[in-house]
């Protein structure tokens, strides 16, 4: 069904909202200083391809250490207060990354521990987010909440890291981490003023195992849940083994090397912004179909990759792919915040973005010895067979055809008895 502009950007109107927006304009561009700036300080201070991974890995490791547990706190306390928590660990994290990268004063295990704080604070955002949105939206704004507050972070994302580029070559990547970390302590003021509360909690307060097998109940409760999120690890393994690892070997070997990877993701940049509006403008009735069938074009793009398709086609695939991704997540998010309880959605998300942290190590452990034993191009066409069958499998649970936006569970006002006031004319 679609939707007038102006429809669209009604949801401006709650003042939460529009401070949102402001964290997710900031928040991701600051980041973006350290996606550019950790891998070329590791360089800078070891050369080592080795020490690059272990850091890098270390950054991973918490998300699936501490995601479920990110999502409890996110499921008791009030979800911003979990997010600057997190934003200020990834302050300190990265911002005393930069400031000893400036004093010549860092090494790798103080790299690999300092990268250990930033991803214990990445692993409370995600759960926390997803559960944030609903407290400060109503229902039928959460179509367009969920696609503006993404093109704004994409948007961000993709002008940070521009500019991140631009300033670890001119004056290095201890500074890129030091804006960094001041970055997310900017976000601290603006989520400190959000109003959503806290769920309502029970007289006792269940133990966190309680409360963890409470989540898993709900998340296998749902069989369109724990089928999407089972295609996704899947396929985003394969999209990150297949394209993110042996794609630069492609590009390198024949596709004309940095230039056509660097056309590649801005392909894919595009796309994901072209998505949002998508997203923006169009919500299919039957929303968890269209995540299910979204996965495909993942999978085309490692076949195009692999096959060594026409340069013009690969990247209309990686194009088409980046519209994909966004529309899916929106749509994803949506389905999530409509059919799950309030008070357990947090926890739930957990459980996906554990799938989605597990899916990045296992995609990169994977592609290697498959590329030896297949090849390149072997293993790329493994990658898309995969990922499509996943997809197709996936098309099996009943829920995924059945489940309609018209059908969403009305769950009450007292759970989003603070959403934020709308904005008044003078």
């Amino acid at each position: 069904m679609a939707r007038s502009i102006k429809e669209d950007l009604g949801v401006l109107r709650y003042r939460d909202f529009r401070i949102l927006l402001a964290d997710r304009l900031l928040a991701p561009l600051a980041y973006a200083f350290s996606a550019v700036g950790v891998s070329f300080a590791v360089l800078d201070v070891t050369g080592s391809a080795a020490d690059l991974s272990y850091v890098l890995a270390a950054q991973m490791i918490p998300s699936v250490v501490f995601m479920l547990f990110g999502g409890i706190a996110a499921d008791r306390f009030r979800p911003q207060l979990v997010i600057v928590v997190g934003n200020v660990l990834i302050a300190v994290g990265e911002g005393t990354f930069g400031l000893l990268t400036l004093a010549h004063a860092i090494n790798t295990p103080g790299m690999i521990g300092l990268e250990l704080v930033t991803g214990t604070g990445m692993s409370l955002f995600w759960p926390a987010s997803t559960a944030l949105l609903p407290k400060i939206v109503p229902n039928g704004e959460l179509q367009s909440a969920n696609a503006l507050s993404r093109l704004v972070m994409n948007g961000a994302t993709m002008g940070g890291m521009a500019i991140a580029g631009l300033t670890v070559a001119a004056v290095g990547p201890g500074w890129a981490l030091t804006i960094c970390g001041v970055g997310m302590l900017g976000t601290v003021p603006l989520l400190a003023s959000l109003e959503a509360k806290a769920n309502e909690r029970p007289d006792h307060e269940p133990d966190i195992w309680r409360e963890l097998r409470e989540g898993w109940q709900e998340f296998v409760k749902h069989a369109w849940v724990w089928g999407t999120v089972v295609e996704y690890l899947i396929a985003n393994a394969c999209w990150y083994g297949g394209l993110l690892v042996l794609g630069p070997v492609v590009a390198k070997q024949h596709l004309g090397g940095p230039a056509a990877w660097g056309w590649l993701n801005a392909a894919f940049s595009v796309g994901l912004i072209l998505g949002g509006f998508l997203a923006l403008r169009w919500m299919p009735k039957r929303p968890m179909l269209w995540v299910t069938l979204l996965a495909v074009p993942l999978g085309v793009a490692c076949w195009a990759v692999g096959g060594l398709w026409p340069f013009w086609l690969i990247l209309l695939t990686w194009l088409v792919t980046g519209i994909a991704t966004e529309f899916l997540v929106v749509l994803w998010n949506v389905s999530l915040a409509r059919f799950i309880r309030p008070d357990r959605l947090a926890r739930v998300s957990a459980y996906d973005g554990l799938g989605s942290s597990l899916a990045m190590p296992l995609g990169a452990l994977a592609a290697g010895p498959l590329a030896a034993h297949l090849g390149v191009a072997g293993a790329e066409y493994a990658a898309g067979a995969v990922t499509v069958g996943a997809a197709l499998l996936t098309l099996l649970l009943k829920d995924v055809w059945t489940m309609r936006l018209s059908e969403a569970p009305d769950w009450g006002d007292e759970q989003r008895s603070t959403q934020s006031p709308v904005l008044t004319a003078p």
